[in-house]
């Protein structure tokens, strides 16, 4: 059965099942399990009930709960284990979200396509304790010194920027733990991306989400990206029919300004990009120390034709005036 574009000529016929590599979490499985809907959705020869296999793959990032992730390699811990799989061919093709894959792909892997953004933007979640925040300032609700949770260094830098009597622990696990300890009392308040909340239907009343230009997102926040081997030309082909235009483009600049910067797991980095109503692409990048003492923020607009040029010069910008132990 062939798995090119309905309107293309088959190279060649394989077989089916194809295997698709994702982290165990609720959250992965839902955009894993959405992404195959779209696929059969686009490509009708893959209706059949059989046509995938789900490889549910625990990550370092998965395992390791009480570090942060800063202090034991950064986010690319919740694709190395997934990207093995890839390479050693025990999967043909692996979901992810953009925001966990590193902005160079190891040897032989390649991002095929991405899917529409969903909303980019952090949502503060007051605890029961907590009085509904205010969406025009919403810190403000937060008392002085109150414990915040959060494991992201970008979004307590941020925070701490604005808030330095905040005291911030750390929150790891999935959005249903953090939920949940939120709920026990473990933090006055925390910060999640509202795009999880939404996939999973968790979105608690009195949310209150964050406008990305106050609270920059991270780069790739919202979005679902699918890799394959490169070496895979037909379902790379295949899969790169369904990639919405503009997530790549968004996603592109972001990527770019983050490679530019080039910082450790450690330093602080937000990345945010939209297309304006005129086509033209607006970007907006961040850089700051975990303490919050200091952070330099700067938009560009550009074409989005020239995304990644324009990730690029703002993430060369910003490095070049900010302190040089910061991408120590």
């Amino acid at each position: 059965m062939s798995l090119a574009h309905p309107a293309a000529v088959p190279k060649h016929r394989r077989s089916l099942p194809l295997r698709v590599g994702t982290r165990a979490s609720p959250l992965a499985l839902w955009q894993t399990r959405d992404f195959l809907e779209r696929v059969t959705r686009f490509c009708p020869v893959l209706r059949d009930a059989k046509a995938f296999e789900e490889h549910q793959l625990i990550t370092s990032g998965d395992r390791i709960q009480d570090r942060k992730l800063a202090e034991i390699g950064g986010k690319g811990l919740f694709a190395k284990e997934i990207h093995e799989a890839l390479l050693d061919g025990r999967v043909d093709f692996a979901v992810h979200s953009l925001k966990d894959l590193e902005t160079e792909m190891p040897p032989g892997i390649v991002l095929a396509c991405t899917l529409k953004r969903e909303d980019a933007r952090d949502v503060l979640l007051p605890g029961p304790a907590l009085a509904a925040a205010d969406p025009g300032d919403p810190f403000s609700a937060l008392p002085q010194g109150a414990v915040i949770g959060t494991s992201s260094v970008r979004r307590q830098s941020q925070l701490l920027h604005r808030r330095p009597d905040l005291n911030v622990v750390m929150f790891r696990g999935n959005v249903q733990t953090r939920l949940r300890k939120l709920a026990e009392g473990e933090a006055a308040a925390t910060l999640l991306a509202l795009a999880g909340l939404r996939r999973l239907g968790l979105e608690p009343a009195g949310s209150v989400p964050i406008d990305a230009e106050v609270m920059v997102p991270a780069a790739g926040q919202g979005i679902v990206g699918v890799t394959v081997r490169a070496d895979d030309t037909e379902l790379h082909e295949l899969l790169s029919g369904i990639e919405d235009p503009e997530a790549r483009a968004v996603s592109s600049a972001e990527r770019a300004l983050l490679a530019a910067l080039d910082g450790s797991c450690r330093t602080p980095i937000g990345g945010h990009a939209r297309v304006l109503a005129d086509g033209r692409l607006r970007l907006t990048g961040l850089v700051a120390r975990a303490d919050g003492s200091f952070l330099l923020k700067r938009s560009e607009e550009g074409s989005a034709k020239d995304a990644i040029r324009l990730g690029s010069e703002l993430g060369r910008a910003l490095r070049r005036d900010s302190p040089a132990d910061l991408f120590a």
